[in-house]
């Protein structure tokens, strides 16, 4: 499988998307903004985190921009997967390719810790080596995490089974973490190749390093 990242100007989390990936046996190349291709036989981009373009105007305003971001969208709508994760989120929300906005979180501090999430639906390449209901612990690492989508928005995600993930406590009883409508830590598009999450299963692949509940994340898009 070939997996390609994108690498923005303060990228900083694309070398442990490319270790996380690797080890789960993927051919991984990263590719700078500039670039206006894909490699051939990409397999699915991830847009990985980081704080692209020092967050300047919002987080990810900017990077929507890139020129490979016109790659990306094509390749997104003809029915290529991508994965953005935190700032990767942040990106494709501003970009349109996912529905919503990331706004400053409630608390107005910057979270950096493990937190529980529960899987939502499973019916999507992403999650599908995970079953709804199951709990899983991944650290999350965000200052605009917040996520927003209005009534008649959310209603569309519940329609079509594009929340992906909530934050829960152990037992998976919704639980606050940055303001979230509903919770919401991941959600995915109507047609469900492009998939975004706050959270980084990338950094939780090892249980030398605490956790390893992203392996089972990550290994979907392998099947």
């Amino acid at each position: 499988m070939k997996v390609t990242v994108l690498q923005f100007p303060g990228t900083n989390c694309e070398y442990d998307t490319k270790y996380a990936f690797e080890k789960l046996g993927a051919d991984v190349e990263i590719i700078w903004h500039e670039e206006t291709t894909l490699p051939e036989n990409t397999d699915l981009v991830v847009a990985p985190g980081g704080f692209s373009y020092g967050d300047y105007l919002r987080s990810g305003a900017l990077a929507k921009f890139a020129p490979i971001m016109n790659a990306v969208k094509e390749y997104a709508a003809n029915g290529g997967k991508v994965l953005g994760i935190c700032n990767g989120f942040q990106i494709l929300a501003e970009s349109g390719l996912l529905p919503g906005a990331l706004k400053r979180n409630d608390n107005l501090h910057f979270i950096s810790k493990h937190h529980h999430l529960k899987v939502v639906n499973n019916d999507n390449v992403f999650l599908q080596e995970l079953n709804i209901g199951d709990v899983v612990n991944i650290p999350v690492a965000h200052h605009d995490g917040n996520y927003f989508i209005d009534e008649d928005g959310l209603k569309e995600l519940e329609k079509n089974g594009q929340i992906l993930l909530q934050y829960c406590n152990k037992n998976g009883e919704n639980q606050i973490l940055n303001g979230s409508v509903e919770q919401i830590a991941g959600v995915c598009n109507k047609e469900k190749n492009v998939f975004g999450l706050m959270p980084h299963p990338e950094r939780a692949m090892e249980l030398l390093l605490g956790c390893d509940d992203g392996v089972k994340m990550l290994q979907g898009f392998l099947k």
